[in-house]
């Protein structure tokens, strides 16, 4: 499947989600998804901004105090402790360092880590509407803006999380062909093998980006390639619906027409309108699809990324 020759792919983690007890009450964050079940799938590199700056364990809280777009991270007994500027430094520095992942899972709402609607609070302690992100997760972001980041809560939601890991596996893929340096091939071949995909995340940019190479021209693949994979990510941040899923689907069973016979047509499209009207998941018209497909093989839909976007034992379309 088209993931199975990737290694295990990098993702950068807040440590107290891994179980490391490094928060400033001298506790964990510990998340079983990640502990448990992603570990499995994932090279997970822990980081802590707090405890690499110096701050001691256990220690006092900081906060987001002053203007929501550019807080100062500041003691909350002591107001004259001032780490944004360490904070924003170190988010800097594990940009670089870190260049070899292909997602990052922070903590939700801590002034170093969150990555929107952290507490922002103005000068007399009150909080005011809207939130900020986490000082250390800003620096990083603003070095590596195409790198799928969330928040762990968020990962409770099956189809964020399933949009996430999507995500890091796209990113994944694109690494081995950005070190090489790419050629047009490359480039036509990556696009086609993501086409259903994009689709069911977002039709517009589905054609947007077919039109963006098919224009190609002379261009340079290696001055076009990082656009084109920017747009990509962009792209497949927009969750894919129930709607959009069931036209690709439409589309995959397109392919069956000739191949097979009117009752086994009829049970596809029984299973794809259950799917769209909410009965079943996912996972349920995709597998009778890749059953077809498998007896009926065919070489473009052979490689479409959209049929095993994630390890099968995730089991992530079971959920949406």
């Amino acid at each position: 499947m088209p993931h199975a020759a990737i290694a295990k792919p990098r993702i950068a983690i807040s440590a107290c989600l891994m179980g490391a007890e490094v928060r400033f009450n001298g506790g964990h964050k510990q998340s079983p998804l990640c502990s448990r079940t992603l570990i499995d799938y994932f090279d997970f590199v822990p980081v802590c901004p707090e405890v690499a700056i110096g701050l001691g364990i256990p220690r006092e809280p900081i906060r987001l105090v002053g203007d929501l777009k550019h807080p100062e991270a500041l003691g909350t007994v002591n107001r004259g402790l001032n780490v944004t500027r360490p904070l924003a430094d170190y988010g800097q520095q594990m940009a670089g360092e870190l260049d070899d992942i292909c997602g990052y899972i922070f903590m939700q709402k801590s002034p170093s880590c969150g990555l929107e609607r952290v507490k922002v609070y103005d000068h007399n302690g009150v909080t005011q509407d809207g939130g900020g992100r986490g000082i250390y997760a800003q620096a990083f972001c603003e070095r590596h803006p195409d790198l799928p980041v969330e928040e762990d809560g968020r990962l409770n939601d099956p189809v964020l999380r399933e949009n996430f890991l999507t995500r890091v596996f796209a990113y994944a893929a694109w690494q081995p062909l950005r070190r090489q340096g790419l050629t047009r091939r490359d480039l036509i071949e990556f696009h086609s093998r993501y086409k259903y995909l994009l689709m069911a995340h977002n039709p517009e940019q589905y054609k947007a980006l077919g039109k963006q190479l098919g224009n190609m021209g002379k261009a340079d693949p290696n001055e076009l390639g990082p656009r084109y994979f920017s747009a990509l990510m962009a792209a497949l941040k927009k969750c894919a619906t129930r709607r959009t899923h069931t036209n690709v689907l439409q589309h995959l069973s397109g392919y069956l027409k000739r191949a097979i016979d009117a009752e086994d047509k009829r049970e596809v499209q029984h299973l794809i309108g259950q799917y769209r009207l909410g009965i079943v998941p996912l996972v349920v018209p995709l597998t009778l699809l890749k059953h077809h497909l498998r007896q009926h093989p065919d070489p473009y839909l052979a490689q479409q990324v959209y049929l095993q976007p994630h390890p099968e034992n995730l089991s992530l379309r079971n959920a949406i």
